[in-house]
């Protein structure tokens, strides 16, 4: 194993009874990265933390954390938002935000100032004197995030962090995931909503039924899945797109809100196809329409075995569906 990376993970093996959680999952993540684990629910993405995190072990396997056989040895340099959310809930916000610090070997000194300077980033000022039971779930989670990253973790690990919350506090938190990030955190965080994934991180890992299906930086991911439609506006409405429909690359072109979306016969160019529409009718708007990560993995999948409908849609809309001991 890579003594510098952050997580290592190599042929881990999971099971709970006659169900296989994990099977012979490899991963390298090296320091100040920012990788995304995503997949449906019950893919295995919670299992495989769990894992890392020591809550539990693997059946077969090695697994190295921070350069140790385990994140229990390494648990103070290491912050964790759990898929389970939960604080003490009769305990005021200021003094378990103390506590979880101290348990993590921060100093009492400026611990108090550090506190009030987190849930102000948070959105959550003048909390500190308020029970946790006296808080809405989405503020919990807030408070949980600054619990996480208290003690200025070597690695920040976040369990579909952004569940939950309203698009403001979504953003919000994006935010402070990459100032995490550009202090020189080693992130890891799970999701479903791939959406999420695509937008915040370099390198996605993609799982199902706990199987690793692609492990890629995700300009890499853009690169290799080339475009095979595009997407144009007509600069006027009832322009004639028979001649777009004529063109020698184009398998088919459909009216689609806004527009039209043409799609590409196999071995086209994408870029020389853009020129041949733009020249064949006026345009106020053209652009190659980019796979995403849901894409790519409904493609993936598809190529192994088909998606059940139920993973399509968690996939696809970022639904929560029922728990799973896989998730």
């Amino acid at each position: 194993m890579q003594t510098g990376a952050a997580i290592e993970l190599r042929g881990v093996r999971k099971t709970f009874g006659p169900m296989v959680a994990v099977e012979g999952l490899d991963l390298t993540i090296p320091r100040g990265a920012l990788y995304g684990f995503i997949g449906p629910n019950g893919a295995g993405k919670t299992t495989s933390i769990r894992m890392i995190m020591s809550i539990l072990m693997p059946d077969s396997g090695e697994l190295r954390v921070l350069g140790q056989r385990s994140a229990l040895e390494a648990k103070d340099r290491i912050g964790y938002l759990p898929e389970e959310r939960g604080t003490y809930r009769k305990m005021k916000v200021g003094a378990y935000l103390s506590y979880i610090a101290r348990l993590k070997g921060v100093s009492d000194k400026g611990l108090r100032d550090r506190i009030d300077r987190l849930l102000t980033r948070v959105g959550l000022p003048g909390v500190e004197g308020k029970k946790s039971e006296e808080l809405s779930k989405g503020m919990l989670q807030k408070v949980q995030f600054v619990a996480a990253i208290i003690h200025s973790p070597d690695l920040l690990i976040l369990d579909e962090p952004f569940s939950g919350l309203d698009p403001v506090s979504s953003r919000l938190l994006r935010e402070l995931i990459l100032a995490e990030h550009a202090r020189g955190a080693t992130i890891l965080f799970s999701t479903h909503v791939m959406p999420h994934a695509e937008d915040l991180c370099d390198h996605v890992i993609m799982v199902h039924r706990g199987r690793k299906v692609l492990d890629e930086p995700v300009a890499g991911i853009r690169r290799r899945y080339v475009p095979r439609a595009i997407r144009f506006e007509p600069l006027v409405a009832d322009a004639d797109v028979a001649r777009v429909r004529a063109l020698a690359e184009v398998e088919s072109c459909q009216p689609v809100e806004g527009g039209y979306e043409v799609l590409l016969r196999d071995g086209s160019d994408a870029g020389r196809a853009v020129h041949s529409i733009a020249g064949a009718l006026p345009v106020a708007r053209i652009e190659l329409k980019r796979h995403r990560l849901e894409d790519v993995f409904v493609q993936l999948v598809a190529e192994g075995g088909a998606l059940t409908d139920t993973e399509s849609l968690h996939v696809q809309l970022g639904g929560n569906g029922a728990g799973s001991v896989a998730a």
